[in-house]
C-alpha cells in the first residue's frame, strides 16, 4: 500500500509540474484565449498610425494582423505611449510589442527577438536653415525623442541633449518652432511625414551609416520560446509570400523587409 501511495503521490506530482508548465506557456494562454494583446504606440505612420476614419493602421498592424492569422486567433491592439510599452510587456499586460522596435544590444539583454522583418537607418531631420551635415555636429545640440527610444541612444552618442517627449508630432512642433535643432527618427517616418506635410520647413541633415534590425520583442524565459519560435514562422511565411515586400512598399514607398 505504501509503495502505491508513493507512486501515486510521484504521479500527482508530475501532472502538477505538467500544468504549470502548460499554464506558464505563453502560446497555450493566447490560443485558449484565441487573442494576441499587441502593444503599439497607434501615432507613428507609417508603423502605426490612425487614417481619415480613424481606423488603426500601417505596416507593423498589418505584421502583427498576419502572425495572429498564422496563429488561428485574433490581434488585439492596445495603444500607449511608448516608454510604458515595454514596461506593460515586462508586466504581462501585452503578449508582444510590434512598433518599430531595434535591436539594441541593451534590449537583447532584456527581451527575445524575432527575426528581423524590416531595417531601417535613422536620418538626422533638422530645420532646411540648418548647417548640420553630419552625425558628429549633433554634439551639444538639442534633439528631441520619446526618452527609451534607439534614436534617443543615438542622438546621447553623439554629445547631443535629449528632451523627452511623448510622440512624433510633438517632436516635429518643437522643431518647427526652433526649441531643438534636430531630431532623429526613421529615414522612411521622414519621407512619410513630408507626403502628408509637403510644405513642413524641414529636411533631412545627414544618415547614420548603421542598418537597424526590426523585430518582435518578447519577455525573456521558456514559457515564451514557443511563441517566438511561431512568430519567426509567421514571419518567413510573409516574407517568402511576397506579403512583407507588399506591406512595405504600400506604406513606405519601398521595400524595408529586406537589408
Amino acid at each position: 500500500m505504501r509503495k502505491i501511495a508513493v507512486i501515486a503521490l510521484c504521479i500527482a506530482l508530475m501532472m502538477s509540474s505538467c500544468a504549470k508548465e502548460e499554464e506558464g506557456d505563453l502560446l497555450s494562454k493566447i490560443e485558449d484565449r484565441g487573442t494576441i494583446i499587441v502593444a503599439m504606440e497607434g501615432t507613428w505612420a507609417p508603423w502605426t498610425y490612425h487614417d481619415e476614419e480613424n481606423r488603426l493602421v500601417g505596416y507593423d498592424t498589418e505584421v502583427a494582423a498576419g502572425i495572429a492569422e498564422y496563429l488561428g486567433v485574433v490581434p488585439e491592439y492596445v495603444e500607449g505611449e511608448w516608454d510604458g510599452l515595454l514596461a506593460g510587456l515586462d508586466a504581462g499586460r501585452y503578449d508582444i510589442m510590434a512598433n518599430g522596435v531595434d535591436v539594441t544590444p541593451a534590449r537583447a539583454e532584456a527581451y527575445d527577438f524575432s527575426i528581423p522583418y524590416a531595417y531601417n537607418r535613422t536620418a538626422v531631420i533638422t530645420r532646411t536653415d540648418s548647417t548640420i551635415d553630419s552625425m558628429d555636429d549633433l554634439k551639444g545640440l538639442n534633439t528631441a525623442n520619446t526618452i527609451s527610444s534607439t534614436y534617443a541612444e543615438i542622438a546621447e552618442s553623439y554629445g547631443a541633449n535629449v528632451t523627452g517627449v511623448d510622440d512624433l508630432n510633438q517632436t516635429f512642433e518643437l522643431l518647427r518652432t526652433g526649441r531643438i535643432d534636430a531630431t532623429l527618427n526613421a529615414e522612411v517616418t521622414y519621407y512619410d511625414y513630408m507626403k502628408a506635410h509637403p510644405d513642413a520647413p524641414f529636411k533631412i541633415a545627414c544618415l547614420d551609416d548603421t542598418v537597424h534590425e526590426v523585430a518582435i520583442p518578447v519577455r525573456k524565459g521558456e514559457d515564451t520560446a514557443a511563441l517566438l519560435a511561431k512568430i519567426n514562422e509567421a514571419i518567413e511565411a510573409m516574407a517568402e509570400s511576397g506579403e512583407l515586400s507588399r506591406l512595405s512598399v504600400r506604406y513606405f514607398g519601398t521595400d524595408i523587409s529586406k537589408r
